[in-house]
C-alpha cells in the first residue's frame, strides 16, 4: 500500500499547529504474462486535529515527518480498514459481481 500526506493546513502563527491533513492511499497489482490487466484501488481523505502546544510530545511543524503524520492518520482512520477496502475494491475488479456483454 502507497500511503502519502498530500498537504497539511496548519495555524498561522508561530508554533504551526497541524489542523488538518490531507491524505491519500493506494495500491496496484499488475497482472503476469502478454495478457496482464492492472487492478487498482484508492482511498483518501483528510483528518482533522486540535494541536495543542503546551502539552507533552508536541512535535513543531518543522520537526514534523510525513511518517510521523502518517502515524496519526492512520491511527485516526484505522490503518487495517482503509487498507481492507483497497483490497475489495481490487478484488472487485478481479471478480465483478456482474458482467456485460452479449450472448452472440
Amino acid at each position: 500500500m502507497n500511503w502519502k500526506i498530500n498537504t497539511l493546513e496548519y495555524t498561522n502563527d508561530s508554533d504551526k499547529g497541524v489542523v488538518t491533513a490531507h491524505w491519500d492511499c493506494s495500491h496496484t497489482e499488475v497482472g503476469e504474462g502478454d495478457d496482464a490487466l492492472s487492478y487498482s484501488g484508492r482511498r483518501y481523505g483528510s483528518c482533522s486535529f486540535q494541536p495543542e502546544p503546551s502539552s507533552e510530545g508536541y512535535i513543531a511543524f518543522d520537526d514534523l515527518t510525513e511518517e510521523i503524520v502518517l502515524g496519526w492518520v492512520k491511527a485516526e482512520v484505522g490503518e487495517e480498514d482503509v487498507e481492507a477496502s483497497i483490497t475489495a475494491q481490487i478484488e472487485a475488479q478481479k471478480n465483478p459481481a456482474t458482467l456485460k456483454g452479449l450472448a452472440w
